[in-house]
């Protein structure tokens, strides 16, 4: 199976192997008799809802009915298509029309949406890491483009260890990410995924730091009894409560102790500011491999278990 086929819209649009079928109407036949998976930018959304895309050397349309897989078999929305405009969609090739003078391709995303599910998503496991894209926020969560515009939601409870009042505090709209399977529904197939798992362990991120510095962090949570400041996204320390604090201000903290059986950094707050600087959103991803099936955050020595275990 080519997984390289399935990845997120917009991974793949730039490679060889994809613009090799743009060059004539002969390699787009090619194209849809192999049942190719190509990408390319929409560039407009007609009065009948079409998408237009430009192949390069023909005009492509993709039909209302065939511009997104629903499963359920409902009618798409007008709102599914027109927010396509202007993006990279994946689709296959499916015929071509006289229109007027000119040729034009028939294409469906929705074909290409039904053999990456069938055919690559229902086929994954719990436990699997793969590439995903953000495609918009909500306040409980990321929803999450995991191939060929597939998409699952990422609550905001599995983005990171570390606690965030919106999931904008580590994403924006397009941002590539990795993800894990969580979980597969495939009764209905619907795929949840979660991303704190592949942040590192408290030991793999308490590792970078040591008793006496003075660090950078972010403040993520103020309570009556301290101030939550967090060092890394799978790593927050508790500092004493300070008036004049507000959530997401960067700080200097210094580190007064790290006790790992009791899984807490304590913190003294040095100093409290805005930035005014845009949010950094890139991420240490810790190498896990392509698939596990469990993970440990909480140290060894800690009574406190924080765990995943990844099962059917």
């Amino acid at each position: 199976m080519n997984t390289q086929a399935y990845r997120p819209e917009g991974f793949v649009s730039a490679g060889a192997d994809i613009r090799e079928y743009y060059y004539s109407q002969n390699t787009l036949e090619k194209a849809a008799a192999t049942g190719k998976i190509l990408e390319a930018r929409t560039t407009l959304c007609d009065s009948e809802f079409s998408l237009h895309v430009d192949l390069g050397s023909m005009k492509g349309k993709i039909p209302k009915s065939e511009a997104v897989y629903n499963v359920s078999g409902e009618e798409v929305k007008d709102i599914a298509v027109i927010t396509r405009v202007g993006k990279i969609v994946c689709f296959k090739v499916i015929g071509f029309e006289v229109q007027g003078e000119e040729t034009v391709a028939i294409l469906s995303r929705r074909e290409a949406q039904r053999d990456c599910l069938e055919n690559h998503l229902m086929q994954l496991l719990p436990g699997d890491v793969i590439d995903a894209r953000i495609t918009h926020l909500e306040p409980f969560g990321a929803f999450v483009d995991i191939g060929c515009g597939v998409i699952s939601l990422l609550s905001i409870d599995c983005i990171s260890v570390s606690r965030i009042a919106h999931p904008r505090d580590r994403f924006y709209a397009g941002m590539p990410i990795k993800a894990i399977i969580k979980s597969i529904d495939r009764e209905h197939s619907r795929i949840y995924v979660s991303h704190k798992e592949l942040l590192g362990t408290w030991e793999e991120n308490v590792s970078r730091f040591e008793i006496g510095q003075t660090v950078a962090g972010t403040v993520r949570s103020i309570e009556p009894y301290g101030i939550f400041v967090e060092l890394a996204p799978n790593l927050a320390g508790l500092a004493e409560y300070r008036e004049g604090v507000s959530v997401g201000q960067r700080a200097a903290v210094y580190i007064k102790n790290i006790i790992p059986e009791k899984m807490k950094v304590k913190l003294v707050l040095v100093d409290a500011y805005a930035t005014g600087q845009p949010m950094d959103y890139k991420f240490d991803y810790f190498d896990i491999g392509n698939h596990i099936d469990s993970w440990v955050y909480s140290p060894a020595e800690c009574e406190r278990r924080v765990m995943t275990v990844f099962e059917e």
